[in-house]
């Protein structure tokens, strides 16, 4: 039996084989969503194929169970391509979702912002990405299916559910265009202003291999931002991951509010 296979059995047996509707991955500072699930934690360990995702500040666990009403598998961590090289390192945990039933994904990151008017705190709702590191997770895919097409990686009609969502609750989502650097190293002054002049409004580590798959898979994608900090020579801050993480949960706040009456939106549409 395969590791897929493998890791959708020991799901089932331990949270049961009803569908799931939607995925999220979580980044920085929203960990405690994963908790709010009414269902059960499985950890990664235990799952054949599932990635290592050992970033301190990540909950490497499978959440599956109830939020707002909804059956959702909540990935509380993701394994970056800075952490051992391999784009496609959530490439099994997609697919298992997508056997799971899924058909929707919506991932949250923690990003370095370009834009004065998206300061530390608040959140961008990406328009669209930039793969500026030039990796891609389909490398060594056989067949055809490899040439997925980008145009509306970002799902229209999920971004517009998810701006309804945020007005509803009072909280300015602003949109923007994501860039996608490899890491661990943050990035220079220098590439900042190149990615400006390239149309980008916020940097991170993450997201845009997990866009590509789900795409590749037939998930329709959403993503938004928790904005850190500024990006390097935006301002005088100091940028260090423990700066990402003490500034994250100012935004997760307000990015679990958004979820939460998505989800719910979700439930009642269907």
């Amino acid at each position: 039996m395969s590791a897929h296979n493998d890791a959708l059995e020991i799901i089932k047996d331990r949270a049961g084989d009803g569908p799931v509707a939607i995925g999220l991955v979580l980044g920085s500072g929203l960990g405690h969503l994963a908790h709010a699930v009414d269902g059960v934690a499985i950890p990664y360990a235990d799952l054949p194929g599932f990635p290592h995702a050992a970033v301190s500040g990540h909950n490497p666990n499978l959440h599956i169970g109830l939020l707002e009403g909804l059956r959702v598998a909540v990935f509380g961590a993701r394994e970056h391509y800075y952490e051992n090289g391999n784009p496609a390192a959530m490439r099994p945990a997609l697919e298992v979702l997508k056997a799971l039933g899924a058909d929707r994904l919506i991932l949250t990151n923690a990003a370095g912002s370009m834009r004065p008017d998206i300061p530390p705190g608040d959140l961008m709702l990406l328009s669209d990405h930039i793969n500026y590191s030039g990796l891609n997770p389909l490398i060594g895919e056989p067949t055809d299916k490899r040439f997925v097409p980008m145009t509306d990686a970002h799902d229209p009609d999920l971004r517009k559910a998810l701006r309804a969502s945020a007005e509803a609750e009072g909280i300015d989502l602003k949109e923007g265009v994501y860039a996608w650097y490899s890491g661990p190293s943050f990035e220079t002054p220098a590439e900042i202003r190149m990615l400006k002049t390239l149309g980008a409004d916020a940097v991170g580590m993450s997201t845009v291999p997990e866009v590509i798959l789900g795409c590749f898979l037939c998930l329709r994608c959403a993503a938004i931002s928790t904005v850190t900090n500024m990006a390097a020579g935006m301002s005088d801050e100091k940028i260090s991951h423990e700066h990402t993480k003490a500034m994250a949960p100012l935004g997760a706040t307000k990015l679990e509010r958004i979820l939460r009456h998505f989800l719910r939106g979700q439930r009642q549409h269907g």
